[in-house]
């Protein structure tokens, strides 16, 4: 009972973060949906239907679970949003080794998520 009322709010927490990263350019959102539809699969059917029913998370969420698939437009806004960050920590007179750890972080991410295959086309 308790681990169910921990997964719901971890669920609920990571659902406020995807939304919150939806808006903010540097705050990542499918990796909380994908946080959110592994807890609530633990703790709420309902919430996980809602989850994967979503118009707009649903799709990123069911195509990681069938496949781990990523769509190639994530793929270009992930990398967008990464080369952005770089630039601006560059403008603004970021250490070097801040941009250099920035750096190699998203080279990481960025050969991880290039790396995934894409969702098949929808017929």
């Amino acid at each position: 009972m308790i681990a169910r009322g921990v997964h719901a709010a971890i669920g609920g927490v990571a659902v406020v973060l995807a939304i919150a990263g939806a808006v903010l350019p540097l705050l990542p959102t499918t990796p909380f949906l994908l946080v959110a539809a592994w807890a609530f699969a633990r703790s709420s059917p309902r919430a996980e239907r809602w989850l994967l029913d979503h118009a707009r998370f649903g799709p990123l969420v069911r195509d990681w679970r069938e496949g781990g698939a990523v769509s190639r437009s994530a793929k270009r806004a992930s990398a967008g949003v990464m080369i952005a960050t770089l630039a601006f920590g560059w403008a603004i007179d970021l250490a070097f080794w801040i941009l250099a750890i920035q750096a190699v972080v998203f080279a990481g991410v960025s050969t991880f998520l290039w790396s995934r295959p894409e969702p098949p086309a929808a017929a």
